[in-house]
Protein backbone atom coordinates (compact mmCIF):
# COMPACT_ATOMS: atom_id res chain seq x y z
CA UNK A 1 0.00 0.00 0.00
CA UNK A 2 1.24 3.57 -1.36
CA UNK A 3 1.91 6.09 1.65
CA UNK A 4 0.03 9.08 1.22
CA UNK A 5 2.12 12.12 1.64
CA UNK A 6 1.58 15.30 3.19
CA UNK A 7 2.21 18.50 1.95
CA UNK A 8 4.54 19.10 4.77
CA UNK A 9 5.81 16.55 7.23
CA UNK A 10 6.07 17.54 10.44
CA UNK A 11 5.03 17.15 14.29
CA UNK A 12 2.09 19.17 13.76
CA UNK A 13 1.56 16.64 10.34
CA UNK A 14 1.62 14.19 12.98
CA UNK A 15 -0.53 15.66 15.82
CA UNK A 16 -3.43 16.11 12.71
CA UNK A 17 -3.23 12.73 11.90
CA UNK A 18 -3.30 11.31 15.52
CA UNK A 19 -6.09 13.42 15.88
CA UNK A 20 -8.24 12.78 13.16
CA UNK A 21 -7.43 8.98 14.52
CA UNK A 22 -8.76 10.16 17.98
CA UNK A 23 -11.89 11.11 16.27
CA UNK A 24 -12.26 8.37 14.06
CA UNK A 25 -12.52 6.45 17.31
CA UNK A 26 -14.80 8.38 19.27
CA UNK A 27 -17.08 9.73 16.26
CA UNK A 28 -16.87 7.52 13.04
CA UNK A 29 -14.79 8.63 10.09
CA UNK A 30 -18.04 9.85 8.22
CA UNK A 31 -18.85 12.59 10.97
CA UNK A 32 -14.75 13.76 10.54
CA UNK A 33 -14.72 17.05 9.28
CA UNK A 34 -11.77 19.73 8.52
CA UNK A 35 -13.19 22.58 11.01
CA UNK A 36 -13.32 19.46 14.10
CA UNK A 37 -9.63 19.21 13.76
CA UNK A 38 -9.24 22.60 13.45
CA UNK A 39 -11.39 22.80 16.32
CA UNK A 40 -10.29 20.08 18.56
CA UNK A 41 -6.20 21.37 17.82
CA UNK A 42 -7.40 25.18 17.86
CA UNK A 43 -5.26 25.63 14.87
CA UNK A 44 -6.27 27.79 11.78
CA UNK A 45 -7.44 26.85 8.48
CA UNK A 46 -3.96 27.51 7.17
CA UNK A 47 -1.80 25.27 9.15
CA UNK A 48 -4.01 22.27 8.26
CA UNK A 49 -4.27 23.25 4.33
CA UNK A 50 -0.58 24.09 4.27
CA UNK A 51 -0.30 20.16 5.19
CA UNK A 52 -3.26 18.66 3.71
CA UNK A 53 -5.79 19.44 0.48
CA UNK A 54 -8.59 18.00 1.98
CA UNK A 55 -10.30 15.47 5.04
CA UNK A 56 -10.17 13.05 2.78
CA UNK A 57 -6.50 12.95 2.37
CA UNK A 58 -6.12 12.62 6.36
CA UNK A 59 -8.75 9.77 6.55
CA UNK A 60 -6.83 8.05 3.72
CA UNK A 61 -3.59 7.94 6.00
CA UNK A 62 -5.29 7.07 8.75
CA UNK A 63 -7.21 4.07 7.22
CA UNK A 64 -3.74 3.05 5.82
CA UNK A 65 -1.77 3.42 9.39
CA UNK A 66 -5.15 0.99 10.17
CA UNK A 67 -4.38 -1.23 7.70
CA UNK A 68 -1.06 -1.64 8.43
CA UNK A 69 -1.80 -2.63 12.03
CA UNK A 70 -4.17 -5.53 10.96
CA UNK A 71 -1.99 -6.70 8.13
CA UNK A 72 0.78 -7.46 10.94
CA UNK A 73 -1.80 -9.77 12.74
CA UNK A 74 -1.78 -11.90 9.60
CA UNK A 75 2.03 -12.13 9.57
CA UNK A 76 3.07 -12.62 12.58
CA UNK A 77 3.01 -15.68 15.00
CA UNK A 78 3.24 -18.53 12.61
CA UNK A 79 4.30 -21.60 13.71
CA UNK A 80 5.06 -23.85 11.08
CA UNK A 81 5.35 -27.14 13.45
CA UNK A 82 2.55 -26.24 14.60
CA UNK A 83 -1.40 -27.26 13.72
CA UNK A 84 -2.15 -25.43 10.67
CA UNK A 85 -5.85 -25.36 10.08
CA UNK A 86 -5.50 -24.37 13.69
CA UNK A 87 -3.30 -21.43 13.51
CA UNK A 88 -4.83 -20.27 9.69
CA UNK A 89 -8.53 -20.28 11.99
CA UNK A 90 -6.96 -17.92 15.06
CA UNK A 91 -5.09 -15.70 12.78
CA UNK A 92 -8.57 -14.88 10.68
CA UNK A 93 -10.27 -14.73 13.57
CA UNK A 94 -7.90 -12.44 14.64
CA UNK A 95 -7.45 -10.48 11.70
CA UNK A 96 -11.51 -10.33 11.74
CA UNK A 97 -11.09 -9.26 15.35
CA UNK A 98 -8.71 -6.20 14.78
CA UNK A 99 -10.41 -5.40 11.45
CA UNK A 100 -13.98 -5.23 13.19
CA UNK A 101 -13.19 -3.07 15.74
CA UNK A 102 -11.62 -0.58 13.18
CA UNK A 103 -14.04 -0.48 10.51
CA UNK A 104 -16.94 -0.26 13.09
CA UNK A 105 -15.56 3.47 12.49
CA UNK A 106 -14.74 3.31 9.33
CA UNK A 107 -17.47 1.36 8.14
CA UNK A 108 -18.58 2.78 4.44
CA UNK A 109 -15.91 4.85 3.94
CA UNK A 110 -13.12 1.36 5.04
CA UNK A 111 -15.82 -0.78 2.57
CA UNK A 112 -15.22 1.43 -0.21
CA UNK A 113 -11.65 1.89 0.12
CA UNK A 114 -10.94 -1.71 0.16
CA UNK A 115 -12.93 -1.83 -2.81
CA UNK A 116 -10.95 0.57 -4.92
CA UNK A 117 -7.54 -0.49 -3.33
CA UNK A 118 -5.72 -2.86 -5.73
CA UNK A 119 -2.71 -2.64 -3.81
CA UNK A 120 -4.53 -3.79 -0.33
CA UNK A 121 -6.61 -6.74 -2.24
CA UNK A 122 -2.85 -8.17 -4.04
CA UNK A 123 -1.14 -8.16 -0.27
CA UNK A 124 -4.37 -10.04 0.86
CA UNK A 125 -4.62 -12.42 -1.70
CA UNK A 126 -0.60 -13.08 -1.63
CA UNK A 127 -0.82 -13.68 1.90
CA UNK A 128 -3.67 -16.07 1.86
CA UNK A 129 -2.05 -17.87 -1.27
CA UNK A 130 1.22 -18.13 1.19
CA UNK A 131 -0.64 -19.93 3.78
CA UNK A 132 -2.27 -22.51 1.39
CA UNK A 133 0.56 -23.19 -0.64
CA UNK A 134 2.27 -23.74 2.65
CA UNK A 135 -0.65 -25.82 3.50
CA UNK A 136 -0.21 -28.00 0.56
CA UNK A 137 3.23 -28.43 0.95
CA UNK A 138 2.51 -29.87 4.00
CA UNK A 139 0.29 -32.58 2.80
CA UNK A 140 -2.44 -30.80 4.84
CA UNK A 141 -4.46 -29.21 2.11
CA UNK A 142 -5.50 -30.70 -1.28
CA UNK A 143 -4.07 -29.64 -4.52
CA UNK A 144 -6.46 -26.87 -4.49
CA UNK A 145 -6.31 -24.04 -7.44
CA UNK A 146 -4.20 -21.49 -4.80
CA UNK A 147 -5.11 -18.34 -6.79
CA UNK A 148 -8.54 -18.71 -6.84
CA UNK A 149 -8.61 -19.90 -3.19
CA UNK A 150 -7.08 -16.99 -2.22
CA UNK A 151 -9.23 -14.92 -3.83
CA UNK A 152 -12.47 -16.70 -2.85
CA UNK A 153 -11.04 -16.76 0.98
CA UNK A 154 -10.01 -12.96 1.06
CA UNK A 155 -14.34 -12.39 -0.20
CA UNK A 156 -15.14 -14.74 2.11
CA UNK A 157 -13.99 -12.68 5.15
CA UNK A 158 -14.16 -9.39 4.01
CA UNK A 159 -17.89 -9.96 2.79
CA UNK A 160 -18.26 -11.28 6.25
CA UNK A 161 -17.35 -8.72 7.81
CA UNK A 162 -18.84 -5.90 5.81
CA UNK A 163 -21.91 -7.44 6.90
CA UNK A 164 -21.22 -8.01 10.40
CA UNK A 165 -20.11 -4.52 10.64
CA UNK A 166 -22.97 -3.13 8.34
CA UNK A 167 -25.55 -4.91 10.72
CA UNK A 168 -23.85 -4.27 13.83
CA UNK A 169 -22.98 -7.75 15.51
CA UNK A 170 -21.93 -7.72 19.13
CA UNK A 171 -17.68 -8.01 18.23
CA UNK A 172 -18.37 -11.82 20.30
CA UNK A 173 -21.24 -13.02 17.95
CA UNK A 174 -19.38 -12.29 14.71
CA UNK A 175 -16.08 -14.08 15.75
CA UNK A 176 -17.92 -16.99 17.22
CA UNK A 177 -20.16 -17.15 14.09
CA UNK A 178 -17.14 -16.69 11.46
CA UNK A 179 -14.98 -18.84 13.43
CA UNK A 180 -17.73 -21.90 13.08
CA UNK A 181 -18.37 -20.97 9.20
CA UNK A 182 -14.32 -20.41 8.55
CA UNK A 183 -13.68 -24.01 10.07
CA UNK A 184 -16.07 -25.73 7.89
CA UNK A 185 -14.52 -24.03 4.40
CA UNK A 186 -11.12 -24.83 5.72
CA UNK A 187 -12.46 -28.48 6.44
CA UNK A 188 -13.51 -28.83 3.00
CA UNK A 189 -10.01 -27.85 1.88
CA UNK A 190 -7.77 -30.65 4.16
CA UNK A 191 -6.55 -33.60 2.32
Amino acid sequence: MEKNKALICDDMTQTIIETAEMLVTSLGAENITVRKILQTLNITNRVFYNRFHNIDEVLDIVYENTILKIRSSIITGFDPEGDFCEQVINIVANTLIMSYENKMNFNQYVFEADSVSGSNYEWWKNEIKKLIDFGKSKGVLKDVDSDVMSYSIWCFIRGYNADAVGRKLPKEEAVANFKYSFKILLDGMKN
